[in-house]
């Protein structure tokens, strides 16, 4: 029997994932769900979450992640930009353009990169005016605080929701490949079946590993 694609897409665990396009732990996390998504029925819906609505007000961070997070704010909104009018499937083909520029390739964070990532993705240059205002602000807190009040105020990004159960994590370098990927993804899914699940956690030891 042949599916038909809205059978398939039935078929098919949905898995929510709240990214911040500037950190690279949820860019790993990103690309291991696109490696579980190649040996389990999983999809993986993006959603925008920003670390710079996460650390508002939180003064006794250190002067280089304060700079950090003020220039986060644009390619967050620019991702939500994308989200809004073009649709979550243009949102993934936007952030993997973007974030592949970000991380693995360490391009430069400025309009110049945003506009390089739109066109690779089929999207006009002029959408990069979003990353450069404030007007939209409400809706990205809505979109961030959908990912993230489920999982409390004491974590940042990625945030993966599964089977109903939002948790902060998995923290991994290098991402996992192929049935690696698929087994991880199964243990992460095994421990949302239980409500009373709350941490599992060692030091880091190994920054981000992009291959």
């Amino acid at each position: 029997m042949t599916l038909h694609d809205s059978d398939r897409s039935d078929a098919l665990q949905q898995v929510d994932f709240w990214f911040d396009p500037q950190c690279p732990w949820a860019w790993m996390t990103s690309r291991w769900m696109l490696e579980v998504e190649k040996v389990r029925p999983v999809h993986t819906v993006f959603h925008v979450m920003s670390l710079s609505v996460l650390n508002e007000g939180r003064d006794e961070l250190p002067d280089d992640y304060k700079t950090f997070l003020a220039g986060a704010w644009g390619s967050a909104r620019l991702a939500l930009a994308v989200e809004e009018q073009y649709g979550s499937e243009k949102l993934r083909e936007f952030y993997t353009a973007v974030g592949t520029r970000f991380h693995p390739k360490g391009e430069t964070r400025d309009r110049a990169t945003l506009e390089a990532a739109l066109a690779e993705v089929g999207l006009p240059a002029e959408l990069a005016d979003a990353a450069e205002t404030d007007a939209n602000d409400a809706a990205l807190r809505r979109s961030h605080h959908e990912g993230m009040d489920p999982v409390g105020n004491e974590v940042g990004t990625p945030v993966v929701r599964i089977n109903g159960k939002s948790l902060f994590g998995p923290v991994i370098s290098p991402a996992p490949k192929g049935e690696q990927a698929g087994r991880l993804f199964d243990g992460v899914s095994l421990v949302t079946e239980y409500d009373g699940f709350y941490e599992l956690k060692r030091s880091r030891t190994t920054g981000p590993i992009f291959d």
